[in-house]
């Protein structure tokens, strides 16, 4: 963003803050504005609140909260993407991959985090596009940052014979885990084939860039509108890393193919009648689930999801 604009070093400030301290982050919010910035973009989900809290309290300050779901229209808006998009793509490189049928999956929340939950629905959806005798199992950490906690849960998954690991955790931990045991991994948040060049046959990532340039350009220009966002595919803003060389031969193309689908409408993943792994459905045939939906109500499994205790 600031290569994009043409910003000087001088005119970004950056603060790295534990996001389950309000009053850190509102400390940290409060020293950038000491520091003379009009937008700030506060990017963990902890965040929320203390900045919901500064933007009542500075209302000439822009304010961006990445995840989350609070905005109040103004100078308070909400950004997010289709992450799903891209988890519903790893699911079929999961599920072309897998020998057992086991598939881990690291998560750093339960179900009644929609946007975890979600991710792990669109896996489970794309895992069984490919291979409907997959099975993916979940083992959740309830920390967005636990080192031992994840790599604790990747283990209990490897040890119930999961030869595939996905995650949606802060540390590369599960995929190195996963390593060590020989077994493939789904990188998450950047390309994780940096850690794991052997194993990692493909990654889920961000691409923020093309959101904050256009925020930032919307403030200068004087277009902003106070509209949150939620991109995708189409935009830019998440993406899947190209699939390793040594995956099974049929991934790429298939990755590519369901790609294509999604980007020309064709493929939406919670399409039609969804059943959930306690027996009930969800959607309706010849329909879609809605952006609300996806974003605040996916607090159930797919029907192939296990959770682990």
């Amino acid at each position: 963003m600031q290569k994009n604009l043409g910003l000087k070093d001088s005119q970004i400030e950056r603060e790295i803050t534990p996001d389950d301290d309000n009053d850190a982050i509102k400390a940290s919010i409060k020293k950038c504005i000491d520091n003379g910035c009009n937008i700030i973009f506060t990017t963990s989900w902890g965040y929320m609140d203390a900045t919901e809290e500064m933007a009542k309290e500075y209302p000439d300050v822009y304010f961006a909260h990445g995840t989350g779901y609070k905005s109040n229209g103004s100078n308070f808006t909400n950004y997010f993407g289709r992450i799903y998009q891209v988890r519903y793509l790893s699911g079929i490189a999961a599920g072309l991959n897998t020998k057992s049928n086991k598939i881990g999956y690291v998560a750093a929340m339960g179900s009644d985090n929609s946007e975890v939950t979600g991710g792990i629905d669109a896996f489970a959806i794309g895992v069984e596009s490919v291979n409907p005798k997959a099975e993916i199992y979940v083992k959740v950490t309830n920390s967005w940052y636990d080192p031992d906690a994840e790599d604790a849960a990747a283990k209990t998954l490897l040890q119930m014979g999961c030869d595939v690991m996905s995650q949606h955790c802060d540390t590369p931990y599960p995929i190195e885990e996963a390593e060590k045991e020989g077994a493939y991994g789904i990188g998450y948040n950047s390309d994780m084939s940096k850690e794991c060049p052997d194993t990692v046959l493909t990654s889920v990532i961000w691409n923020w860039s093309a959101y904050y340039t256009s925020y930032v350009n919307s403030v200068i220009k004087g277009t902003y509108d106070g509209s949150n966002y939620y991109g995708g595919l189409k935009d830019g803003v998440v993406g899947i890393t190209k699939i390793a060389s040594f995956a099974n031969e049929k991934t790429s193309d298939a990755v590519k193919k369901a790609e294509s689908e999604i980007l020309k409408g064709k493929c939406n993943v919670f399409d039609g009648e969804l059943k959930t792994n306690t027996g009930e459905t969800v959607g309706s045939k010849d329909s879609t689930l809605d952006d609300a939906t996806i974003t605040g109500k996916l607090n159930w499994y797919y029907h192939n999801v296990t959770v682990v205790d």
